[in-house]
């Protein structure tokens, strides 16, 4: 790990084969607390390289608890996190709508290390038990169409960091990785990234694994589709920016955000799955629902998909997919 460190504070980059080896050797009790603060600080200082994202993400999925699903075709809807917004929970909120809309989900997420509140911190507020039972994920899958995948159940790795990345409360490598990383390798990817040199890493590596996938990057730091500023929309045939939602009327940052406890982060969750959701909540929502059903179906016109999630949230049925382990 030395060896490493110097190399990394020298600016140079690692290899495919020396990231590999090192995500290795961050399991190995000899690997210190602080040689990994120091890499990840270095690493995020500098900026995640395309061969250093490849080579940690296959140590990840070869070190991780294999997860084997019966479900088709299905998809996982994250974002990295780390963008400093506090917006709501965008994605896990999507999620739970495309899976109302027949769809098969398997979301892979964590506690919210860098933000107040990610995707596992929310669902545990909300009373879900996570499990890497693969019966009661499949029994989950097959009743609501949905299961979720706390990441450090399944990432030795990951459980290993995981204080050390909440005690320096800033985004690390980790968070690039992590949406890349789902054991139960679904065959469809919506993923969002706050860096643009990110989202081009991931078009790269998602065109590798032969899934259907879309990437996400709001122009002025988002990783998820807001409608505020411009978008980055990335797949293996497009590559555009989206400027305005289908309604017309614009979304603040202020109109989105997140509240101040998980507490609240949970209540808005529940408001907005039972139909209640504000204007540019619901907005904020449909249109990234409509890139997921894009990325099952690129011929799909966006906005006709973005329609049919806008009217699916407001008719609050999606709330009956909210059934934590039953």
């Amino acid at each position: 790990m030395k060896k490493i460190l110097k190399t990394l504070m020298t600016g140079a980059y690692l290899s495919e084969e020396d990231a590999y080896e090192t995500m290795l050797k961050l399991n190995h009790s000899e690997t210190t607390d602080e040689q990994i603060v120091a890499l990840m600080t270095a690493l995020q200082y500098r900026g995640l390289q395309l061969n250093e994202l490849i080579g940690f993400r296959k140590a990840l999925l070869e070190l991780a608890l294999p997860v084997k699903l019966e479900a088709g075709q299905t998809i996982d809807v994250c974002g990295t996190g780390g963008d400093g917004k506090n917006t709501f929970n965008v994605s896990t909120t999507s999620a739970f709508v495309v899976a109302s809309l027949g769809y098969k989900v398997v979301k892979h997420g964590n506690y919210g290390v860098s933000s107040l509140c990610g995707s596992s911190t929310v669902l545990e507020t909300l009373g879900y038990q996570f499990t890497a039972d693969e019966s009661q994920l499949q029994q989950q899958l097959d009743k609501h169409n949905i299961c979720f995948l706390h990441a450090p159940l399944f990432h030795p790795t990951l459980k290993r960091v995981a204080h050390l990345r909440k005690a320096l409360g800033i985004p690390t490598f980790f968070n690039g990785i992590g949406p890349l990383v789902n054991p139960a390798n679904p065959t469809h990817q919506l993923t969002g990234t706050y860096s643009l040199e990110l989202a081009k890493h991931y078009q790269h590596v998602l065109h590798r694994t032969k899934k259907g996938y879309t990437v996400i990057h709001g122009m002025d730091g988002f990783d998820e589709l807001t409608f505020i500023g411009s978008t980055r929309i990335l797949s293996g045939n497009r590559d555009e920016l989206m400027h305005k939602n289908p309604t017309g009327k614009p979304v603040s940052l202020t109109s989105i955000q997140g509240g101040n406890s998980a507490r609240e982060a949970a209540k808005m969750l529940r408001a907005i799955l039972k139909g209640k959701g504000t204007e540019a909540q619901n907005t904020v929502v449909a249109g990234n629902v409509a890139l997921a059903l894009q990325t099952f179906d690129p011929s799909l016109s966006y906005t006709e998909a973005f329609f049919t999630a806008l009217e699916q949230l407001k008719s609050g049925v999606v709330f009956n997919h909210l059934q934590p382990n039953n």
